[in-house]
């Protein structure tokens, strides 16, 4: 009886076995190659449900999606004898997921493959061309500042004013399109690479700070000298309109003194012609007034205009 009983368990749970070996399910964004006995004989990208044939047919999933690929910083010389960090980056997917399995196998497998052609190809496109096709996409200063400069492009003088061949972008263009033709062979497709870093290395990378601080404080001394004149040149205009103002404001203020004494000389005139005599008189005792008689001593002659007046008074 125990016998039967143990027979009985272990038949169930080679049945239970089987059944669950039996279906399997491949996700959206997951292709499957199955493999009888090893060997590849069947590549399913259909998303669902999905049979085999339990202990006999295994399978291997591989994404659909596209990956990444970051390759390690490197230092390599450029063609005219820049020594900087190169740093790129790609994208790339499985399309023959059965010629994937037999040649490369694993993912570990891809990078490192990804990983030889890639740095490969970057290293011959570097050295076979100067610094400034590297850095720079087009040969205007203004469009390197924005767009090439924010993805850690080195930029000096003397790169603003080269005149650009291929550029950063055709370069790269040409490394996807030189390290592309080795993946077929692979089952992999090479989507895009970018070089996302290039800089100096740290000595170089120092000096070159260097000179462009010592330009930009260059510059800043041109931009304050510009600055000087033109605040010379403003100065200098508002003084003189200053002046004009003040010339102007004078001429005006004698034009309206001279008129009002040609008035006042007007109206004296007319007052004095109506009673002249009186006027004198007036004019006399003003002066009678305003002498300065105390602590001094007055000679007057009995025949002066000045004491005419006096000897009119009645006694």
């Amino acid at each position: 009886m125990n016998i039967i009983k143990y027979l009985t368990i272990f038949i169930v749970v080679v049945v239970a076995l089987s059944i669950a070996g039996l279906f399997y399910t491949v996700n959206e964004y997951e292709q499957v190659v199955i493999t009888q006995f090893g060997k590849p004989i069947k590549v399913v990208k259909d998303a669902g449900l999905h049979f085999k044939i339990p202990l006999i047919q295994e399978i291997t999933r591989y994404e659909k999606r596209i990956l990444r690929w970051d390759g390690d910083p490197k230092e390599v010389p450029t063609r005219d004898k820049r020594f900087i960090w190169v740093d790129a980056t790609a994208r790339w997917k499985i399309v023959d997921p059965m010629r994937f399995l037999q040649v490369i196998g694993t993912y570990d497998q891809a990078y490192s493959k990804l990983d030889d052609t890639i740095d490969s190809v970057v290293k011959d496109y570097v050295s076979s061309n100067p610094l400034v096709e590297l850095v720079r996409t087009s040969d205007l200063v203004e469009t390197m500042l924005e767009e090439e400069l924010d993805e850690g492009a080195v930029f000096t003088d003397q790169t603003a004013t080269a005149k650009i061949v291929l550029g950063r972008e055709g370069i790269t263009r040409a490394i996807l399109a030189e390290a592309a033709k080795a993946m077929p062979e692979f089952g992999m497709e090479l989507v895009d690479v970018r070089l996302k870093r290039v800089n100096y290395v740290e000595k170089v990378r120092l000096m070159v700070y260097e000179r462009m601080i010592s330009e930009r404080k260059r510059m800043a001394a041109q931009f304050r000298s510009e600055g000087e004149g033109k605040k010379a040149e403003i100065l200098g205009q508002m003084e003189k309109e200053l002046k004009g103002i003040t010339s102007e404001a004078y001429r005006i203020s004698v034009e309206i003194k001279g008129k009002a004494d040609a008035e006042a000389a007007k109206i004296y005139g007319e007052a004095y012609n109506q009673d002249p005599g009186f006027y004198a008189f007036y004019k006399t005792l003003d002066t009678y007034k305003e002498a300065a008689f105390n602590n001094a001593t007055l000679i007057i002659g009995t025949d002066s205009d000045y004491y005419g007046f006096m000897k009119k008074i009645p006694k």
